[in-house]
């Protein structure tokens, strides 16, 4: 008798299925739940930052900037999907991304990294630092050879890193490496940190996770196939990738932080843990603004950008940002 063929053991909504044989399938046709929502407010282009693994950003500005315009602040933004799943040309993100853009009056520029469990953290976390690096190496360039968009008119210096998800995890960690004012990216300057609902996790459930109920797009399950995926293989859900406050990650009250904006819906299952999260950093001492949108699910900003709450949301943003500007 033959052996079995390989079966599926993990599947991630359809898009990425790991095999008994460990072999990996990802599926480049994904339906979408939404259409991209572009009101002509933005321009948009492709560049590619790391030629080595082959990886692409989106820059956005608004279509209304011009030479004569004040210089452009710039939101880096890193998308969502659990570490597993996600793109900046889905169309949620390149809509959020758009938005941002065209209501903030500020360069986006929003990188793709490399995705588990074909690549395990901290590839993303790499990227991510990478996609930065990137910036950088753009401000320092001559201007002939910078990329067109970045030669004139962009504030180098008013750098905000907008996570959203395992994005706003990335963020965490980006703020805990590079310390107030990322001196090792000088010129470019970071001023703070807006972390959409983090994906973060633990050993230890919240309330929230245990007893709340399903989301439309998330449950707990998907969570921890997520982390099983995604986290160094053999770990548990207090590695540092996942639980800032885990026992082996770096004690946080030593550690200086830029100012950050932390937004969660208040209907997450991720809520309990964000809000905790939140409140800690603020008991060490560190800078945090903590809004709470009554109802929400996950995702919803990115994944409405152009709702009534999504103002609400850019608000917020918006605010932080001028008050981390002077």
């Amino acid at each position: 008798m033959g052996s079995l063929p390989p079966h599926v053991v993990e599947d991630c909504l359809g898009i990425v299925q790991v095999f008994s044989d460990g072999s990996i399938s990802r599926s480049e046709f994904v339906k979408f739940p939404m259409e991209v929502e572009d009101d002509g407010t933005a321009l948009w282009k492709d560049c590619i930052y790391d030629n080595q693994n082959n990886l692409h950003l989106r820059l956005y500005k608004p279509r209304s900037a011009t030479s004569s315009s004040a210089p452009l602040p710039v939101l880096h933004f890193l998308h969502g999907g659990g570490f597993c799943v996600g793109s900046r040309t889905w169309p949620n993100c390149h809509s959020c991304c758009l938005r941002l853009a065209s209501a903030l009056h500020a360069l986006v520029v929003a990188p793709d990294y490399r995705l588990a469990p074909e690549h395990r953290l901290p590839a993303a976390s790499d990227d991510a630092r990478a996609s930065l690096k990137w910036l950088q190496h753009q401000a320092l360039m001559p201007s002939a050879a910078a990329d067109e968009w970045l030669r004139e008119g962009i504030d180098f210096g008013r750098v905000f890193v907008v996570g959203d998800s395992s994005g706003g995890n990335l963020a965490h960690h980006l703020a805990v490496e590079l310390r107030p004012g990322s001196p090792e990216l000088a010129p470019v300057r970071v001023r703070g940190y807006v972390l959409m609902a983090p994906f973060f996790g633990g050993v230890v459930r919240t309330k929230s996770e245990a007893e709340g109920p399903p989301e439309k797009y998330l449950n707990l399950e998907i969570l921890d196939r997520f982390w099983r995926l995604s986290i160094p293989s053999g770990e548990t859900l207090d590695h540092p990738f996942a639980n800032p406050f885990g026992p082996s990650s770096p004690r946080l009250d030593c550690i200086k932080l830029d100012p950050m904006l932390v937004l969660v819906g208040g209907s997450e299952v991720m809520r309990d843990r964000i809000d905790d999260y939140s409140k800690r950093l603020k008991e060490m001492g560190k800078e945090v603004d903590y809004v709470e949108f009554k109802g929400e699910q996950h995702g919803f900003f990115v994944n409405q950008p152009f709702s009534q709450v999504a103002y609400k949301v850019l608000e917020e943003i918006k605010r932080f940002m001028t008050k981390n500007s002077l």
